[in-house]
Protein backbone atom coordinates (compact mmCIF):
# COMPACT_ATOMS: atom_id res chain seq x y z
CA UNK A 1 0.00 0.00 0.00
CA UNK A 2 1.37 3.32 -1.02
CA UNK A 3 -0.75 5.97 0.81
CA UNK A 4 -0.24 10.09 -0.94
CA UNK A 5 -1.99 12.38 1.96
CA UNK A 6 -2.50 15.78 0.25
CA UNK A 7 -4.78 18.99 1.12
CA UNK A 8 -3.84 22.62 1.25
CA UNK A 9 -1.72 23.90 3.84
CA UNK A 10 -2.67 23.38 7.78
CA UNK A 11 -5.27 21.08 6.96
CA UNK A 12 -4.04 18.42 8.61
CA UNK A 13 -1.73 16.22 6.24
CA UNK A 14 1.40 15.43 8.53
CA UNK A 15 -0.57 14.27 11.63
CA UNK A 16 -2.89 12.15 9.91
CA UNK A 17 -0.04 11.00 7.23
CA UNK A 18 1.64 9.56 10.78
CA UNK A 19 -1.19 8.51 12.41
CA UNK A 20 -1.76 6.43 9.05
CA UNK A 21 1.52 5.16 9.07
CA UNK A 22 1.76 4.14 12.79
CA UNK A 23 -1.65 2.70 12.34
CA UNK A 24 -0.63 0.70 9.14
CA UNK A 25 2.94 -0.14 10.54
CA UNK A 26 4.21 1.75 6.61
CA UNK A 27 7.01 4.21 6.48
CA UNK A 28 6.39 7.94 6.64
CA UNK A 29 7.21 10.12 4.19
CA UNK A 30 7.57 13.93 5.42
CA UNK A 31 7.76 15.48 1.76
CA UNK A 32 8.62 18.82 3.35
CA UNK A 33 11.40 17.35 5.34
CA UNK A 34 13.03 16.41 2.41
CA UNK A 35 12.16 19.81 0.70
CA UNK A 36 13.13 22.17 3.51
CA UNK A 37 17.02 22.77 3.97
CA UNK A 38 18.58 24.96 6.46
CA UNK A 39 17.86 28.55 6.58
CA UNK A 40 14.55 28.12 5.28
CA UNK A 41 16.18 27.38 1.68
CA UNK A 42 13.96 24.66 -0.36
CA UNK A 43 15.10 22.31 -2.74
CA UNK A 44 12.14 22.49 -5.09
CA UNK A 45 12.71 26.17 -5.55
CA UNK A 46 16.58 26.60 -5.14
CA UNK A 47 17.09 22.49 -7.24
CA UNK A 48 14.52 21.16 -8.39
CA UNK A 49 16.46 17.62 -9.75
CA UNK A 50 17.79 16.89 -6.19
CA UNK A 51 14.02 17.26 -4.62
CA UNK A 52 12.91 14.73 -7.26
CA UNK A 53 15.75 12.76 -6.95
CA UNK A 54 15.37 12.35 -3.00
CA UNK A 55 11.67 12.17 -3.31
CA UNK A 56 12.12 9.53 -6.11
CA UNK A 57 14.18 7.64 -3.38
CA UNK A 58 12.23 8.05 -0.15
CA UNK A 59 8.87 6.79 -2.33
CA UNK A 60 11.20 4.19 -4.42
CA UNK A 61 10.16 1.54 -1.38
CA UNK A 62 7.28 -0.89 -1.54
CA UNK A 63 4.89 0.45 1.06
CA UNK A 64 4.84 4.01 2.42
CA UNK A 65 2.85 7.03 3.27
CA UNK A 66 3.88 10.33 2.09
CA UNK A 67 1.89 13.89 2.72
CA UNK A 68 2.68 16.73 0.57
CA UNK A 69 1.33 18.63 -2.37
CA UNK A 70 4.63 19.61 -4.18
CA UNK A 71 2.89 20.16 -7.57
CA UNK A 72 4.52 19.72 -10.69
CA UNK A 73 8.08 19.02 -9.31
CA UNK A 74 6.99 15.53 -7.38
CA UNK A 75 2.81 15.37 -7.79
CA UNK A 76 2.75 12.99 -10.77
CA UNK A 77 5.58 10.94 -10.13
CA UNK A 78 4.21 10.43 -6.35
CA UNK A 79 0.69 9.24 -7.66
CA UNK A 80 2.18 7.37 -10.60
CA UNK A 81 3.55 5.01 -7.54
CA UNK A 82 0.49 5.74 -5.04
CA UNK A 83 -2.21 3.35 -4.99
CA UNK A 84 -4.31 5.65 -2.35
CA UNK A 85 -5.08 9.02 -2.61
CA UNK A 86 -6.46 11.01 1.33
CA UNK A 87 -7.41 14.57 0.32
CA UNK A 88 -8.15 16.43 2.88
CA UNK A 89 -10.70 18.75 1.44
CA UNK A 90 -12.18 20.61 4.28
CA UNK A 91 -13.61 23.62 4.38
CA UNK A 92 -11.36 27.21 4.26
CA UNK A 93 -13.04 27.88 8.28
CA UNK A 94 -11.54 24.69 9.51
CA UNK A 95 -8.39 24.56 7.33
CA UNK A 96 -7.46 28.46 8.82
CA UNK A 97 -8.61 27.58 12.45
CA UNK A 98 -6.35 24.55 12.11
CA UNK A 99 -3.01 26.67 9.96
CA UNK A 100 -3.33 29.54 12.77
CA UNK A 101 -3.53 27.58 15.77
CA UNK A 102 -0.25 25.38 14.58
CA UNK A 103 1.78 28.57 13.73
CA UNK A 104 0.66 30.04 16.94
CA UNK A 105 2.15 26.41 18.86
CA UNK A 106 5.07 26.67 16.57
CA UNK A 107 5.74 30.18 17.63
CA UNK A 108 5.42 29.38 21.32
CA UNK A 109 7.39 25.81 21.62
CA UNK A 110 10.19 27.26 19.31
CA UNK A 111 11.18 23.60 17.84
CA UNK A 112 13.05 23.41 14.93
CA UNK A 113 9.95 21.94 12.31
CA UNK A 114 12.83 19.72 10.58
CA UNK A 115 15.74 18.13 12.25
CA UNK A 116 19.10 19.65 11.67
CA UNK A 117 17.42 22.77 9.36
CA UNK A 118 17.51 24.70 12.46
CA UNK A 119 13.96 26.23 11.00
CA UNK A 120 11.44 27.79 13.60
CA UNK A 121 8.23 29.42 12.54
CA UNK A 122 8.59 33.06 14.44
CA UNK A 123 6.04 35.37 14.71
CA UNK A 124 7.26 38.03 12.29
CA UNK A 125 6.75 35.64 9.07
CA UNK A 126 3.31 36.03 9.40
CA UNK A 127 3.50 39.45 8.41
CA UNK A 128 6.95 39.52 6.24
CA UNK A 129 6.68 36.16 4.20
CA UNK A 130 3.50 36.08 1.51
CA UNK A 131 3.85 32.75 1.82
CA UNK A 132 3.73 32.03 5.21
CA UNK A 133 1.87 29.19 5.80
CA UNK A 134 -1.02 31.25 6.98
CA UNK A 135 -1.69 33.24 4.25
CA UNK A 136 -0.92 30.33 1.61
CA UNK A 137 -3.68 28.29 2.76
CA UNK A 138 -5.97 31.10 2.73
CA UNK A 139 -5.00 32.09 -1.02
CA UNK A 140 -4.63 29.03 -2.23
CA UNK A 141 -7.96 27.29 -0.57
CA UNK A 142 -9.89 27.51 -4.00
CA UNK A 143 -7.11 26.57 -5.96
CA UNK A 144 -6.23 23.32 -4.18
CA UNK A 145 -9.62 21.97 -4.70
CA UNK A 146 -10.72 22.92 -8.09
CA UNK A 147 -6.43 21.33 -9.04
CA UNK A 148 -7.28 17.88 -6.77
CA UNK A 149 -11.07 17.62 -8.43
CA UNK A 150 -9.43 17.70 -11.71
CA UNK A 151 -6.54 15.13 -10.37
CA UNK A 152 -9.27 12.82 -9.67
CA UNK A 153 -10.85 13.06 -12.66
CA UNK A 154 -7.64 12.66 -15.15
CA UNK A 155 -7.51 9.04 -16.51
CA UNK A 156 -3.84 8.78 -15.72
CA UNK A 157 -4.80 8.16 -11.65
CA UNK A 158 -7.54 6.06 -11.94
CA UNK A 159 -5.86 3.56 -10.28
CA UNK A 160 -5.60 5.17 -7.48
CA UNK A 161 -8.50 4.50 -4.40
CA UNK A 162 -9.41 8.01 -3.51
CA UNK A 163 -10.79 8.71 -0.09
CA UNK A 164 -11.89 12.65 -0.26
CA UNK A 165 -12.27 13.63 3.73
CA UNK A 166 -14.31 16.80 3.97
CA UNK A 167 -14.49 17.14 7.40
CA UNK A 168 -12.16 15.90 10.44
CA UNK A 169 -14.20 13.26 11.57
CA UNK A 170 -14.07 11.59 8.52
CA UNK A 171 -10.75 10.81 9.49
CA UNK A 172 -11.39 8.93 12.44
CA UNK A 173 -11.89 5.01 10.89
CA UNK A 174 -9.52 5.85 7.97
CA UNK A 175 -7.02 3.21 8.95
CA UNK A 176 -9.48 0.59 9.50
CA UNK A 177 -10.97 1.21 5.90
CA UNK A 178 -7.70 1.19 4.67
CA UNK A 179 -6.61 -2.14 6.07
CA UNK A 180 -9.78 -3.99 5.09
CA UNK A 181 -9.53 -6.47 2.05
CA UNK A 182 -11.54 -4.90 -0.99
Amino acid sequence: MRIAVVGTSGSGKTTLGRALARDLNLPFVELDAINWQAGWRDLNSHDPEEFKRRVGAALGAEAWVSDGNYGAAVGPSTLARATHLIWLDYDRATVMRRVIWRSILRVLDRKELWPGTGNRERFLQWFTDKDHPIRWAWRTHALRRARYEALIADPANAHLKVFRLRHPRDADDLATKLAAPN
